[in-house]
């Protein structure tokens, strides 16, 4: 069986500060029919995430950087159209990190075949029972350990993994106080059970906050850093738990930011403060989709996505991540 034309993603040039439109560039690639082994897929939904920006830096981290003149990459969800695998047949669907593209052949064991009868739309493998419900799962869970009681506090609270933290604390008999840059998506948290949903580009954030929790919190999922964090080191009470998730507010940055102005209470408060990668709990994944599958299918936890469509919009929808112009998951349907 032939295979087709694939349009993909590459990186045109390393980013300065602000990503643009002209550091991305759409070409075209042929795509054969696969050998043995192999599969070949046609992707119906990729996701864009803020640790890409990450990627797009010239140095060692956690994962490698993204190559200048080389296809992006990224969770999709796709399509077999055929296979030279046993393991797989056209129409079965699949999960890779192989989006920002339109196709592709790829050995079968770097796929997850997904359920045909999971009860959630597919996309949902990209969010809620994804990698960002992982995220927030373990993250809030593992490192948070919020107990019933507790008052925890979200930044950026309406993003694909604040909105699932958010959700989880409640499910777990906290009070919650998130945040998020517009009053339509305070409304939203609002919908969805937070306790005291803040827009954090009205007022002054600290003081928003203390009223919201005057008490103090007992502890901080991360996803911005800057004057958030600040905000939580001031509020922490002793022995709070932050995890540390994210600081979007700083990933543009062409200096260094300055450090949190109060990082002393650290000591003074006998802080916890973990950073983490959704990979380190890799482990947790049977134990999320069992909960998770269950506080959906009972109607406690709820999800939103932005989609854009096709794979010219892929970019326009990555920068709009910096921008607040996601509420929930970013989604590209292609």
């Amino acid at each position: 069986m032939a295979g087709f034309t694939s349009r993909e993603v590459r990186l045109k040039s390393r980013p300065v500060g602000m990503p643009q439109a002209g550091d991305f560039e759409v070409g075209s690639v042929e795509l054969a029919s696969p050998g043995e082994g192999q599969v070949l897929v046609r992707n119906r939904w990729m996701s864009v995430d803020p640790y890409m920006r990450g990627r797009m830096y010239d140095r060692p981290s956690y994962v490698p950087p993204f190559q200048v003149g080389k296809p992006l990459e990224g969770g999709a969800v796709g399509e077999v159209v055929a296979s030279g695998s046993p393991d797989f047949k056209p129409g079965d669907l699949v999960m890779s990190m192989l989006g920002w593209r339109e196709g592709f052949v790829a050995p079968a064991n770097t796929l997850e075949k997904l359920p045909a009868d999971a009860g959630v739309p597919v996309e949902a493998f990209l969010g809620i029972l994804g990698m960002p419900g992982l995220t927030a799962y373990a993250g809030l869970l593992e490192i948070g350990q919020p107990k019933e009681g507790d008052t925890v506090f979200v930044s950026g609270g309406a993003g694909a993994v604040g909105s699932i933290v958010a959700q989880i604390a409640k499910i777990k008999g906290c009070t919650v106080v998130a945040t998020a840059g517009s009053d339509e998506k305070c409304a939203w948290l609002k919908s969805v059970g937070v306790d005291h949903a803040i827009n954090y580009k009205k007022g002054n954030l600290l003081e928003a906050v203390r009223a919201a929790a005057p008490k103090g919190i007992d502890v901080y999922f991360d996803n911005v850093g800057g004057e958030h964090l600040e905000v939580a080191l001031e509020l922490a009470k002793p022995f709070a738990r932050f995890a540390e998730c994210g600081m979007i507010a700083q990933y543009n940055n062409e200096e260094p930011a300055p450090g949190p102005r109060n990082l002393i209470y650290v000591v003074g408060k006998s802080l916890k403060i973990q950073g983490f990668i959704v990979t380190q709990f890799a482990g947790l994944r049977p134990q999320f989709i069992k909960d998770m599958s269950g506080w959906i299918a009972g109607g406690k936890l709820k999800w939103e996505q932005t989609v854009e469509t096709g794979v010219d919009n892929a970019a326009g929808a990555f920068l709009k991540l910096f921008s607040g112009g996601n509420t929930g998951k970013m989604l590209v349907k292609l």
